[in-house]
């Protein structure tokens, strides 16, 4: 009996110990260690989701969509919710059915979803930009430790239109380039986020907190480009590089008297929608044997708008701003009388004329232009001087960015004043030995039809919230720089080079349009090769310039001259851009 007592006793002092342990290790949790567990089970118990903002669309200045979001749909794992406690399958055997289940609705590879799901992450996203349709046959499966969650999928519902002015997004919905770039901070707005507390199997639990904390979409923003000139344009392109083999064309078309972009394009293009792929199939095939490194510089000089970023030598074109200089100096006049023997020696050095075996001979200097007689815009640099020659360079904005609302300005390249000498100056008269963005040049330019008024582009004209505007982007005008005489002695030399010199392939039917023709070889190892930029610049109707265009042809085959390769692009798109607008043919317009 006693024995039995002791052993009694012994057990109950067991008891006790392990009570007094359990006791002491409950408070040890609940009070040393309370906080920790407390983390801990917040941790668990928390979800934190993402509410994402409505990136805001991009628009052209008549209200057409070039760019809009969609409210899409991620399907996401959490591996260590995937069992069903009321289920006697294997946690194996659970996983195997959720990847096939997953795989098939998804159509999807079953053993990389399931391969993706066999992990010790937290949360693993298994598809994105899912359909609706997908999610609720997904919804309707009632998978353990899947969720769904909304997202937002940048459209581009015009496809490759206008994609060097757009741009893209990355897959986080950021701006990757272009327009998204530039006003990336506007566009994507500020994502919200739900905070709620669920169980393992992801449920809401009814005596959690929750708080949820609202999205801000991005802002709209209004172009001023002009979806139907920059159709125009696109068109014009595709059968400009189709007819000359070119590597590349591209053209702008701005209104002078505002700086407002309304077409900017090159061809080839890319799909904003699908950047990484190009939309030429052999392109495609070549880009997917590159290495990653190569993959990147290939995009890179893909998406590049060199309207903007990247510089050439504009040849014969700037023969227009040479002779704007020279008549606002007095030192020449339309009706000035030049002598063209085919070549001109500047110390020491011989330059030539392009006819230099058949030289031009007399010549006014209006028949100079049209003849675009480089021995004479020689002589018009040596009366400004270099001094005043280079003033005017940076009047003309030549010697910095012009400031257009877009990424990655590029800046000439102009030769120092103080090395150029005689020779230096002699060749910038006539467009060789100094490089321009194809957006300065056309800025510079556009000064002519806009009474001397040198205008700040943009792309961008204002930007709204909810339909109200929020913020304009004022029309500027940078400098006065040209007479209003000179103007028009320059407005009606152009108007003479369609009608009766290189420019004739750009005249139109009833409409006054004034131009010059470009032809310039290509800089290449301190030298030139036989590749050239041809190009032509002009303005229509010419008596109230509406619109200034230039169009540069890449490196076409055969035949170079910028007046048989680029001038009947620019009359192609001037032809429709014109009716476009609704500007009726003027009597005093040369019939072809």
């Amino acid at each position: 009996m006693n024995e039995v007592k002791r052993r009694l006793i012994f057990l109950f002092m067991i008891i006790n110990v392990v009570l007094i342990s359990l006791a002491f290790r409950i408070g040890w949790v609940q009070i040393v260690s309370g906080e920790k567990y407390e983390k801990i089970a917040k941790e668990q118990q928390t979800r934190d989701q993402f509410v994402p903002a409505k990136r805001g669309s991009i628009y052209d200045r008549n209200g057409k969509e070039l760019a809009v979001s969609a409210v899409t749909h991620s399907v996401w794992v959490r591996p260590a919710a995937l069992t069903n406690p009321r289920s006697k399958k294997t946690k194996e055997d659970q996983l195997t059915e959720t990847a096939a289940a997953l795989a098939s609705i998804l159509s999807l590879d079953q053993d990389s979803v399931r391969a993706s799901m066999n992990t010790k992450r937290n949360l693993v996203k298994i598809a994105k930009y899912v359909e609706k349709e997908k999610v609720d046959q997904i919804r309707d499966r009632g998978l353990y430790g899947v969720e769904i969650t909304e997202e937002v999928k940048r459209y581009y519902p015009m496809g490759a239109f206008a994609a060097h002015v757009l741009g893209s997004t990355t897959d986080e919905n950021r701006g990757l380039m272009g327009i998204e770039l530039e006003y990336d901070q506007y566009l994507s707005g500020m994502n919200g986020r739900f905070i709620y507390s669920a169980d393992r199997d992801g449920g809401n639990l009814i005596s959690g907190r929750e708080k949820f904390f609202q999205a801000k979409d991005g802002w709209d923003i209004v172009l001023t480009i002009d979806a139907v000139i920059q159709m125009y344009v696109e068109n014009a392109l595709d059968r400009v590089r189709e007819d000359t083999a070119a590597d590349r064309v591209m053209c702008i078309v701005m209104d002078p008297e505002t700086g407002d972009i309304l077409a900017m394009a090159m061809n080839p293009d890319f799909d904003p929608g699908n950047p990484r792929v190009p939309l030429d199939g052999a392109e495609a095939a070549y880009l997917e044997t590159l290495s990653d490194s190569k993959k990147l510089d290939y995009w890179n000089s893909m998406w590049r708008n060199p309207m903007v970023s990247d510089t050439y030598e504009p040849g014969s074109t700037f023969k227009l701003l040479t002779t704007a200089i020279a008549l606002q100096e007095g030192v020449t006049s339309p009706e000035d009388i030049f002598y063209d023997t085919g070549k001109v020696n500047v110390a020491g050095t011989v330059l030539k004329c392009l006819q230099w075996r058949n030289p031009h001979g007399r010549e006014t200097l209006v028949e100079a232009v049209e003849n675009s007689c480089n021995p004479v815009f020689v002589e018009l640099a040596r009366r400004i001087g270099i001094e005043k020659y280079y003033d005017y360079l940076e009047l003309f904005g030549l010697t910095q960015r012009t400031g257009i609302d877009f990424p990655g300005e590029g800046l000439a390249i102009l030769q120092k004043q103080e090395s150029a000498g005689p020779v230096g100056l002699a060749t910038m008269s006539y467009g060789q030995g100094i490089a321009v963005t194809p957006i300065q040049l056309i800025t510079a330019i556009s000064a002519i039809g806009n009474e001397g008024k040198i205008m700040k582009p943009r792309l961008v004209k204002e930007m709204m919230d909810g339909g109200n505007v929020v913020w304009k982007n004022d029309i500027r005008i940078e400098r006065q720089i040209l007479s209003k005489k000179t103007t028009e002695e320059m407005t009606s030399i152009m108007e003479s080079v369609v009608d009766e010199g290189g420019g004739i392939k750009a005249k139109i039917s009833g409409y006054r349009i004034g131009g010059k023709t470009g032809t310039a070889n290509k800089a290449f190892n301190g030298g030139y090769s036989e590749d050239t930029y041809s190009s032509f610049i002009g303005m229509a109707p010419i008596e109230d310039s509406r619109i200034s265009i230039l169009l540069i042809v890449d490196n076409p085959k055969g035949v170079k001259a910028g007046s048989l390769t680029a001038a009947p692009g620019v009359k192609d798109i001037l032809e429709n851009t014109l009716r476009y607008m609704r500007m009726k043919p003027t009597d005093s317009g040369n019939a072809l």
